[in-house]
Protein backbone atom coordinates (compact mmCIF):
# COMPACT_ATOMS: atom_id res chain seq x y z
CA UNK A 1 0.00 0.00 0.00
CA UNK A 2 0.81 3.36 -0.71
CA UNK A 3 1.27 6.09 1.78
CA UNK A 4 -0.16 8.67 -0.47
CA UNK A 5 -3.30 6.55 -1.59
CA UNK A 6 -5.82 8.76 0.46
CA UNK A 7 -9.45 8.65 0.58
CA UNK A 8 -12.08 10.85 1.35
CA UNK A 9 -16.03 10.77 1.48
CA UNK A 10 -17.65 14.06 2.83
CA UNK A 11 -19.01 17.77 2.28
CA UNK A 12 -16.94 20.48 2.73
CA UNK A 13 -18.51 22.86 4.60
CA UNK A 14 -18.40 20.90 7.88
CA UNK A 15 -15.10 18.66 6.82
CA UNK A 16 -12.39 20.85 7.49
CA UNK A 17 -10.19 17.69 5.81
CA UNK A 18 -12.28 18.21 2.34
CA UNK A 19 -12.25 21.77 2.71
CA UNK A 20 -8.39 21.75 3.46
CA UNK A 21 -8.05 19.26 -0.03
CA UNK A 22 -10.16 20.82 -2.43
CA UNK A 23 -10.60 24.09 -1.35
CA UNK A 24 -13.94 24.89 -2.17
CA UNK A 25 -17.68 24.54 -0.68
CA UNK A 26 -20.25 21.56 -1.69
CA UNK A 27 -22.64 20.61 0.75
CA UNK A 28 -23.30 17.09 -0.30
CA UNK A 29 -20.99 14.75 0.19
CA UNK A 30 -18.80 13.48 -2.58
CA UNK A 31 -15.65 11.38 -3.23
CA UNK A 32 -12.10 12.88 -2.83
CA UNK A 33 -8.70 10.85 -3.39
CA UNK A 34 -4.91 11.05 -3.82
CA UNK A 35 -2.77 8.96 -5.47
CA UNK A 36 0.54 8.65 -7.03
CA UNK A 37 0.78 12.69 -5.48
CA UNK A 38 -2.57 13.26 -7.74
CA UNK A 39 -5.48 15.07 -6.58
CA UNK A 40 -9.02 13.77 -7.73
CA UNK A 41 -12.52 14.48 -7.77
CA UNK A 42 -15.70 12.62 -8.12
CA UNK A 43 -18.58 15.37 -8.69
CA UNK A 44 -21.95 15.31 -9.76
CA UNK A 45 -23.08 17.24 -13.23
CA UNK A 46 -24.11 20.82 -11.08
CA UNK A 47 -20.61 21.04 -9.15
CA UNK A 48 -18.68 20.46 -12.49
CA UNK A 49 -17.99 23.55 -14.22
CA UNK A 50 -16.99 25.27 -10.29
CA UNK A 51 -14.99 22.07 -9.36
CA UNK A 52 -13.18 22.93 -12.83
CA UNK A 53 -13.10 26.36 -12.04
CA UNK A 54 -11.86 26.79 -8.71
CA UNK A 55 -9.86 23.21 -7.71
CA UNK A 56 -7.44 23.69 -10.80
CA UNK A 57 -4.95 21.24 -8.97
CA UNK A 58 -7.52 18.23 -8.82
CA UNK A 59 -8.53 16.14 -11.36
CA UNK A 60 -12.09 16.31 -11.68
CA UNK A 61 -13.79 13.01 -12.60
CA UNK A 62 -17.75 13.06 -13.42
CA UNK A 63 -19.67 11.13 -11.46
CA UNK A 64 -22.14 10.29 -13.55
CA UNK A 65 -19.31 8.46 -15.78
CA UNK A 66 -19.28 5.84 -13.17
CA UNK A 67 -22.79 5.76 -12.58
CA UNK A 68 -23.85 4.59 -16.29
CA UNK A 69 -20.87 2.13 -16.43
CA UNK A 70 -22.76 0.69 -13.12
CA UNK A 71 -25.99 0.89 -14.91
CA UNK A 72 -24.88 -1.16 -17.79
CA UNK A 73 -22.89 -3.71 -15.42
CA UNK A 74 -26.29 -3.84 -13.68
CA UNK A 75 -24.83 -3.49 -10.32
CA UNK A 76 -28.26 -3.66 -7.57
CA UNK A 77 -26.66 -0.89 -5.30
CA UNK A 78 -24.75 2.02 -7.43
CA UNK A 79 -24.24 4.33 -4.40
CA UNK A 80 -20.61 5.41 -4.01
CA UNK A 81 -19.27 2.11 -2.46
CA UNK A 82 -19.97 0.94 -5.95
CA UNK A 83 -18.22 3.92 -7.49
CA UNK A 84 -15.07 3.49 -5.08
CA UNK A 85 -14.42 -0.02 -5.78
CA UNK A 86 -14.55 1.44 -9.66
CA UNK A 87 -11.95 4.19 -8.93
CA UNK A 88 -9.54 1.26 -7.16
CA UNK A 89 -10.07 -0.85 -10.40
CA UNK A 90 -9.29 1.65 -13.05
CA UNK A 91 -7.00 3.67 -10.86
CA UNK A 92 -4.72 0.44 -9.64
CA UNK A 93 -5.03 1.18 -5.92
CA UNK A 94 -5.27 -1.91 -3.19
CA UNK A 95 -5.98 0.19 -0.64
CA UNK A 96 -7.10 3.58 0.87
CA UNK A 97 -6.05 5.08 4.43
CA UNK A 98 -9.27 7.27 5.39
CA UNK A 99 -9.53 9.55 8.43
CA UNK A 100 -10.81 8.42 12.01
CA UNK A 101 -14.48 10.04 11.36
CA UNK A 102 -14.35 8.35 8.00
CA UNK A 103 -18.78 6.99 7.84
CA UNK A 104 -18.73 3.64 9.52
CA UNK A 105 -22.06 2.36 7.26
CA UNK A 106 -19.52 3.66 4.02
CA UNK A 107 -16.29 1.44 5.05
CA UNK A 108 -19.02 -1.92 5.87
CA UNK A 109 -19.63 -1.42 2.32
CA UNK A 110 -16.91 -0.65 0.59
CA UNK A 111 -15.40 -4.06 2.57
CA UNK A 112 -18.04 -6.11 1.40
CA UNK A 113 -17.08 -4.84 -2.14
CA UNK A 114 -13.33 -6.00 -1.11
CA UNK A 115 -12.36 -2.52 -1.27
CA UNK A 116 -9.93 -1.99 1.80
CA UNK A 117 -9.62 0.70 3.96
CA UNK A 118 -7.28 1.73 7.25
CA UNK A 119 -7.58 4.54 9.39
CA UNK A 120 -4.70 6.57 8.87
CA UNK A 121 -2.84 7.43 12.10
CA UNK A 122 -2.00 10.95 13.43
CA UNK A 123 -3.85 13.48 15.13
CA UNK A 124 -4.30 15.38 11.91
CA UNK A 125 -5.33 13.02 8.52
CA UNK A 126 -3.92 15.89 6.68
CA UNK A 127 -0.62 16.71 8.80
CA UNK A 128 0.28 19.62 6.67
CA UNK A 129 -3.20 21.58 8.09
CA UNK A 130 -1.20 22.15 10.99
CA UNK A 131 1.45 24.50 9.69
CA UNK A 132 0.31 27.34 8.14
CA UNK A 133 1.17 29.00 4.71
CA UNK A 134 1.52 32.44 4.44
CA UNK A 135 -1.65 32.81 2.62
CA UNK A 136 -3.09 30.87 5.47
CA UNK A 137 -2.32 33.29 7.75
CA UNK A 138 -3.69 35.90 6.18
CA UNK A 139 -6.80 34.21 5.81
CA UNK A 140 -6.53 33.63 9.62
CA UNK A 141 -6.07 36.91 10.51
CA UNK A 142 -9.30 38.30 8.43
CA UNK A 143 -11.40 35.89 10.35
CA UNK A 144 -9.78 37.66 13.57
CA UNK A 145 -10.40 41.08 12.04
CA UNK A 146 -14.38 39.79 11.68
CA UNK A 147 -14.23 39.08 15.59
CA UNK A 148 -12.76 42.52 16.06
CA UNK A 149 -15.49 43.99 14.44
CA UNK A 150 -18.10 42.12 16.47
CA UNK A 151 -16.07 43.09 19.37
CA UNK A 152 -16.00 46.68 18.97
CA UNK A 153 -19.30 46.84 18.82
CA UNK A 154 -20.19 44.66 21.36
CA UNK A 155 -18.04 46.77 23.64
CA UNK A 156 -19.58 49.79 22.37
CA UNK A 157 -23.21 48.56 23.27
CA UNK A 158 -21.75 48.60 26.77
CA UNK A 159 -20.28 51.87 27.09
CA UNK A 160 -23.62 53.75 25.44
CA UNK A 161 -25.63 51.40 27.93
CA UNK A 162 -27.08 53.12 31.20
CA UNK A 163 -27.66 51.78 34.44
CA UNK A 164 -31.11 51.05 35.40
CA UNK A 165 -32.77 49.68 39.06
CA UNK A 166 -30.64 46.66 40.38
CA UNK A 167 -27.01 47.59 38.62
CA UNK A 168 -29.08 46.11 35.17
CA UNK A 169 -28.12 47.48 31.99
CA UNK A 170 -30.37 49.03 29.62
CA UNK A 171 -29.43 49.32 25.78
CA UNK A 172 -31.80 51.93 23.85
CA UNK A 173 -34.22 51.69 26.17
CA UNK A 174 -34.53 47.73 26.31
CA UNK A 175 -32.34 45.43 29.27
CA UNK A 176 -29.28 45.15 27.67
CA UNK A 177 -29.26 40.76 28.17
CA UNK A 178 -26.60 38.46 27.13
CA UNK A 179 -29.20 37.37 24.39
CA UNK A 180 -29.46 40.79 22.93
CA UNK A 181 -25.44 42.08 23.36
CA UNK A 182 -24.50 38.42 21.58
CA UNK A 183 -26.83 39.34 18.79
CA UNK A 184 -25.36 42.60 18.25
CA UNK A 185 -22.25 41.42 18.24
CA UNK A 186 -22.88 38.42 15.22
CA UNK A 187 -24.85 40.49 13.27
CA UNK A 188 -21.68 42.89 13.02
CA UNK A 189 -19.81 39.76 12.42
CA UNK A 190 -22.20 38.70 9.52
CA UNK A 191 -22.04 42.18 7.84
CA UNK A 192 -18.11 41.78 7.78
CA UNK A 193 -18.46 38.45 5.92
CA UNK A 194 -18.27 36.35 8.59
CA UNK A 195 -20.44 33.62 10.51
CA UNK A 196 -20.47 33.50 14.33
CA UNK A 197 -22.26 30.45 16.66
CA UNK A 198 -22.52 30.26 20.11
CA UNK A 199 -20.66 33.43 21.27
CA UNK A 200 -19.77 33.87 24.84
CA UNK A 201 -21.75 36.59 26.53
CA UNK A 202 -21.15 35.61 30.14
CA UNK A 203 -21.21 38.02 32.92
CA UNK A 204 -21.29 37.38 36.53
CA UNK A 205 -21.27 33.97 38.15
CA UNK A 206 -22.05 32.86 34.45
CA UNK A 207 -18.30 33.48 33.48
CA UNK A 208 -17.33 31.18 35.81
CA UNK A 209 -18.16 28.72 33.64
CA UNK A 210 -15.59 29.05 30.43
CA UNK A 211 -18.32 27.92 27.61
CA UNK A 212 -21.50 29.17 29.09
CA UNK A 213 -22.83 31.18 26.53
CA UNK A 214 -24.52 33.44 28.92
CA UNK A 215 -28.08 34.33 29.37
CA UNK A 216 -30.73 37.19 31.23
CA UNK A 217 -29.59 40.74 32.16
CA UNK A 218 -26.14 42.11 32.34
CA UNK A 219 -25.52 44.06 35.07
CA UNK A 220 -23.02 47.12 35.85
CA UNK A 221 -19.59 46.38 37.81
CA UNK A 222 -19.44 42.74 37.00
CA UNK A 223 -17.21 41.22 34.55
CA UNK A 224 -18.54 39.83 31.61
CA UNK A 225 -16.52 37.34 29.56
CA UNK A 226 -16.85 38.53 25.49
CA UNK A 227 -15.40 34.97 23.43
CA UNK A 228 -16.21 35.40 19.67
CA UNK A 229 -14.88 32.74 17.09
CA UNK A 230 -16.27 33.60 13.60
CA UNK A 231 -15.93 31.97 10.67
CA UNK A 232 -15.27 33.32 7.38
CA UNK A 233 -18.21 32.77 5.03
CA UNK A 234 -15.67 32.64 2.09
CA UNK A 235 -12.91 30.95 3.33
CA UNK A 236 -13.90 29.02 6.17
CA UNK A 237 -10.98 29.70 7.95
CA UNK A 238 -11.32 30.80 12.03
CA UNK A 239 -10.72 33.93 13.78
CA UNK A 240 -10.83 33.42 17.56
CA UNK A 241 -10.62 36.43 20.37
CA UNK A 242 -11.55 36.78 24.12
CA UNK A 243 -11.84 40.10 26.64
CA UNK A 244 -13.16 40.37 29.66
CA UNK A 245 -15.05 44.04 30.18
CA UNK A 246 -16.48 45.51 33.55
CA UNK A 247 -19.21 48.57 32.50
CA UNK A 248 -18.34 50.77 35.52
CA UNK A 249 -16.37 50.08 38.44
CA UNK A 250 -14.26 46.92 38.87
CA UNK A 251 -13.94 45.25 42.42
CA UNK A 252 -10.85 45.57 43.50
CA UNK A 253 -10.44 41.53 43.46
CA UNK A 254 -11.92 41.40 39.75
CA UNK A 255 -8.99 44.17 38.83
CA UNK A 256 -6.40 41.77 40.72
CA UNK A 257 -7.87 39.26 38.51
CA UNK A 258 -7.42 41.04 35.47
CA UNK A 259 -3.59 41.68 36.06
CA UNK A 260 -3.02 38.66 36.98
CA UNK A 261 -4.54 36.92 33.74
CA UNK A 262 -2.82 39.87 31.91
CA UNK A 263 0.34 38.62 33.39
CA UNK A 264 -0.01 35.35 32.58
CA UNK A 265 -0.89 35.85 28.50
CA UNK A 266 2.15 37.65 28.54
CA UNK A 267 4.46 34.77 30.01
CA UNK A 268 3.07 32.68 27.32
CA UNK A 269 3.99 34.87 24.69
CA UNK A 270 7.47 34.99 25.67
CA UNK A 271 7.73 30.95 25.85
CA UNK A 272 6.49 30.38 22.57
CA UNK A 273 9.10 29.09 20.95
CA UNK A 274 9.78 26.09 18.02
CA UNK A 275 10.49 22.87 20.72
CA UNK A 276 8.57 24.18 23.11
CA UNK A 277 6.71 22.28 25.18
CA UNK A 278 2.93 22.83 25.43
CA UNK A 279 2.43 21.36 28.81
CA UNK A 280 5.47 23.09 30.34
CA UNK A 281 4.28 26.61 28.73
CA UNK A 282 0.77 25.98 30.70
CA UNK A 283 2.20 24.89 33.95
CA UNK A 284 4.31 27.78 33.64
CA UNK A 285 1.42 30.10 34.12
CA UNK A 286 -0.54 27.81 36.14
CA UNK A 287 2.50 28.03 38.62
CA UNK A 288 2.48 32.01 37.99
CA UNK A 289 -0.87 32.27 39.01
CA UNK A 290 -0.61 29.83 42.54
CA UNK A 291 2.19 32.19 43.61
CA UNK A 292 0.02 34.79 43.56
CA UNK A 293 -2.08 33.59 45.43
CA UNK A 294 -4.73 31.64 43.16
CA UNK A 295 -5.34 27.96 43.64
CA UNK A 296 -6.67 25.72 41.31
CA UNK A 297 -9.09 23.23 43.28
CA UNK A 298 -12.99 21.99 43.81
CA UNK A 299 -14.93 24.46 46.22
CA UNK A 300 -18.35 23.00 47.28
CA UNK A 301 -18.13 20.61 44.22
CA UNK A 302 -16.99 23.15 41.65
CA UNK A 303 -13.93 23.58 40.22
CA UNK A 304 -12.09 27.43 40.36
CA UNK A 305 -9.16 29.22 39.44
CA UNK A 306 -7.14 28.23 36.36
CA UNK A 307 -8.63 24.47 34.98
CA UNK A 308 -8.55 24.60 31.17
CA UNK A 309 -6.00 24.86 28.59
CA UNK A 310 -3.98 27.66 27.49
CA UNK A 311 -4.04 27.67 24.14
CA UNK A 312 -4.64 25.45 20.80
CA UNK A 313 -4.42 25.59 17.26
CA UNK A 314 -6.34 27.57 15.01
CA UNK A 315 -7.48 26.82 10.99
CA UNK A 316 -10.27 25.84 9.41
CA UNK A 317 -11.40 24.30 12.71
CA UNK A 318 -11.83 26.31 16.36
CA UNK A 319 -9.93 23.77 17.88
CA UNK A 320 -6.85 22.48 16.18
CA UNK A 321 -3.72 20.61 16.91
CA UNK A 322 -1.54 21.52 19.11
CA UNK A 323 -3.46 21.87 22.49
CA UNK A 324 -1.19 23.59 24.92
CA UNK A 325 -2.88 22.36 27.98
CA UNK A 326 -1.38 20.53 31.23
CA UNK A 327 -1.78 16.87 29.94
CA UNK A 328 -0.27 17.89 26.16
CA UNK A 329 2.55 15.87 24.88
CA UNK A 330 2.67 18.44 21.61
CA UNK A 331 5.93 20.37 21.08
CA UNK A 332 5.52 24.10 19.30
CA UNK A 333 6.49 24.54 15.45
CA UNK A 334 7.32 27.16 13.48
CA UNK A 335 4.31 27.46 11.38
CA UNK A 336 1.54 26.72 13.52
CA UNK A 337 -1.06 28.99 14.78
CA UNK A 338 -2.67 28.88 18.37
CA UNK A 339 -4.22 30.95 20.74
CA UNK A 340 -3.39 32.05 24.38
CA UNK A 341 -6.37 32.00 26.66
CA UNK A 342 -5.40 32.33 30.43
CA UNK A 343 -8.26 32.32 32.63
CA UNK A 344 -9.10 32.38 36.29
CA UNK A 345 -12.70 31.85 37.58
CA UNK A 346 -14.24 31.95 40.96
CA UNK A 347 -17.83 32.12 42.18
CA UNK A 348 -18.36 35.44 44.29
CA UNK A 349 -15.72 36.85 42.33
CA UNK A 350 -16.07 36.44 38.88
CA UNK A 351 -14.42 34.87 36.29
CA UNK A 352 -12.14 36.68 33.95
CA UNK A 353 -10.20 35.13 30.45
CA UNK A 354 -7.81 37.06 27.62
CA UNK A 355 -7.03 35.63 24.39
CA UNK A 356 -5.11 36.47 21.60
CA UNK A 357 -3.98 34.26 18.37
CA UNK A 358 -0.19 33.98 17.76
CA UNK A 359 2.12 33.00 14.72
CA UNK A 360 4.64 30.84 15.91
CA UNK A 361 7.78 32.52 13.25
CA UNK A 362 11.35 31.84 13.12
CA UNK A 363 11.56 34.90 14.71
CA UNK A 364 9.33 34.07 17.62
CA UNK A 365 5.58 34.32 18.15
CA UNK A 366 3.59 37.40 16.10
CA UNK A 367 0.48 38.29 17.76
CA UNK A 368 -1.91 38.34 15.22
CA UNK A 369 -4.72 40.18 17.40
CA UNK A 370 -5.19 44.16 17.40
CA UNK A 371 -7.71 44.96 19.64
CA UNK A 372 -6.73 46.64 22.67
CA UNK A 373 -7.32 45.21 26.25
CA UNK A 374 -9.13 47.41 28.80
CA UNK A 375 -11.09 46.08 31.67
CA UNK A 376 -13.73 48.79 32.45
CA UNK A 377 -15.91 50.95 29.65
Amino acid sequence: MRDDDLLLVANSRSSADMLYAVGLFIPDPFIYFRHRGRHHIVLNDSELARGRRVATHCRVLPLTRYQRRLAHEQHPNPGLAAVIRLLCREHAIAKFLVPSDFPLGLARELRRLKVRVKVRRGELFLPQREFKTADEVKKISAALMMAEVGMAEGIQALRTAKVGPGARLIHRGAPLTSERLRAIIEVAIIQAGGQASQTIVAGGTQACDPHEPGSGPLRANQPIVLDIFPRSQKTGYFGDITRTVVKGRASEPVRRLYHAVQRGQDLAFGLLRDGAKGHRVHTAVADLFAKAGYRTCRHNGRLQGFFHGIGHGLGLEIHEPPRIAAASNARLRTGQVVTIEPGLYYPGVGGVRLEDVAHLTERGPRNLTKFEKVLEV
